[in-house]
């Protein structure tokens, strides 16, 4: 039943791209939009439809060089922090790059035609969407092609593009913000954006729902060091969220493929927000030389990492003969455009938001703001669910037994932000419990570009690349085609 849940509803985010096609049309060419099932349409397009997991996994130190003998072009790109020719191929960045800006005009298409109608009351639903999903797609682009935020800098560190207005030139030409410019931006949507979010959608875990919008804004809250705004949003979740995490516990009584499925269900409470990807992430654990690696799998989730010396919930498998290891994440669904000659495309249902890294963050800022007892009562309820035979009496946490599993070293954290030695434990523990948690899905990367986090990438167990403390690396260069537009390229 779950498996024929999740593919109709891949189908029906499929089956509405005829919507998609008024943005490929000369402007004056374009379908009206006029009406709020029509504006309502267009935001089923408003959210990327590509997969960034690989790109930002394989940039960080959740990957080895496993020793496959052959692997493809994109991951031994990324591996090495390389700038990528342009690729018609999925999961790549220039396909990331165009997913996010074809979004983006989707959201200012809605909401040029909700301004066109005199912006009633009652299309404020369609217009918070299109503002949180604007919002989202520039911070993912700002994310990942610019530097990361530091206010000292911020305004005059270059940026991304912010787009508001819809294209009316077949070639529009862009100048890039600075990453102040754009967080004000971001910042400017979510909170006009926040309050007109509703859940009164068919099928809401697939849009910008209350609980997801809140998600979102929590972790542009925690990037920008605001730490009693991410409390508030996250208070509906209480210290013990009970019931809305991921149930691993669950999984160990299904097949992978079963897990495959149920990761990304939306009847997983933690889940908020998915989407449907044009992606073959699924293969990466058989495809890819440098993923997760045997023989390095113990460093991340070994029992010496659980913070009770017990087993994790984890279900990994092994693929290549144990060369590389996996978690069930990614269920494939292949679209035949023909059969006859089995031409298709590859879709995966992937969680872009989801309670458990809205707890995370909460955890995150309570640590932040001084709040160490309580940070350390949600962080022991927190890894509780994810441990093997855990027991709530006896399984405490403390806070002797965080600074000794996770000490302090000298500049190996280094956020823009200054950090007490306890502060920095506990910061620590949090975000290896969330490279654990969110393994293959490139959450790791956030956390490598915005502590600072130097990456050694061996190949041949040899350490060959480092990417140091501010390398220019950790923004990705524009894209061939972008820069061809007159978008400034990153200095490398």
């Amino acid at each position: 039943m779950k498996n024929l849940k999740i593919t109709l509803l891949l189908l029906m985010l499929i089956g509405v791209s005829s919507c998609d096609d008024f943005l490929s049309e000369k402007p004056d060419n374009r379908t009206e939009i006029n009406t709020p099932d029509k504006i309502s349409e267009v935001l089923v397009y408003a959210y990327p439809q590509m997969s960034y997991f690989d790109i930002a996994e394989t940039m960080s130190d959740n990957v080895f060089d496993s020793g496959l003998a052959e692997t493809l072009q994109k991951n031994e790109q990324n591996y090495n922090w390389e700038i990528q020719t342009e690729t018609n191929n999925i999961d790549t960045q220039a396909y990331y790059w165009d997913a996010c800006y074809k979004a983006i005009a989707h959201a200012n298409t809605a909401l040029q035609a909700i301004e066109d109608l005199g912006s009633p009351s009652s299309l404020n639903p369609q217009k918070g969407e299109a503002l949180l999903a604007r919002a989202y797609s520039h911070f993912m682009l700002v994310t990942f092609w610019s530097q990361r935020y530091n206010p000292a800098t911020a305004s005059s560190t270059i940026g991304i593009p912010y787009v508001t207005k819809p294209e009316t030139e077949l070639v529009p030409q862009y100048k890039r913000n600075t990453v102040q410019e754009v967080f004000d931006f971001i910042q400017k949507d979510i909170e006009e954006g926040l309050p007109y979010i509703t859940n009164n959608y068919k099928e809401p875990k697939f849009h910008f729902n209350k609980d997801a919008a809140k998600a979102f804004a929590s972790r542009f809250y925690l990037i920008k060091g605001d730490w009693n705004r991410v409390i508030a949003l996250s208070n509906d979740l209480g210290s013990k969220p009970t019931g809305k995490l991921r149930n691993f516990l669950s999984y160990t009584l299904m097949s992978p493929d079963d897990q495959r499925v149920s990761y990304a269900s939306s009847d997983a409470q933690t889940n908020l927000l998915i989407v449907s990807a044009n992606s073959i992430v699924g293969r990466s654990a058989s495809e890819s030389r440098f993923y997760l690696s045997g023989e390095r799998y113990n460093d991340i989730l070994g029992s010496n990492t659980n913070l009770f010396d017990k087993y994790w919930l984890y279900n990994f498998y092994s693929s290549n003969s144990s060369i590389t290891v996996f978690m069930p994440k990614f269920y494939e669904y292949f679209k035949y455009t023909n059969v006859t000659a089995q031409i298709g495309e590859p879709y995966v249902a992937e969680v872009l938001l989801s309670n458990d890294e809205f707890f995370l963050n909460r955890i995150e800022a309570h640590v932040m703001s001084g709040q160490i007892s309580l940070a350390n009562d949600e962080l022991e309820y927190f890894l509780g669910t994810r441990t093997e035979d855990y027991d709530a009496t006896t399984d405490k946490l403390t806070e002797a037994s965080v600074v000794a599993k996770y000490p302090v070293i000298a500049d190996e954290y280094t956020p823009f932000y200054t950090m007490t030695p306890v502060q920095t434990s506990y910061i620590k523990a949090i975000a290896e419990t969330r490279r654990r948690d969110f393994i293959h899905e490139g959450m790791r990367w956030f956390d490598v570009k915005r502590f600072n986090i130097v990456v050694n990438h061996e190949i041949n167990n040899q350490a060959t690349n480092i990417l140091v403390k501010d390398d220019n690396r950790r923004a990705l260069q524009i894209p061939q085609h972008a820069s061809s537009n007159g978008v400034e390229l990153n200095p490398r």
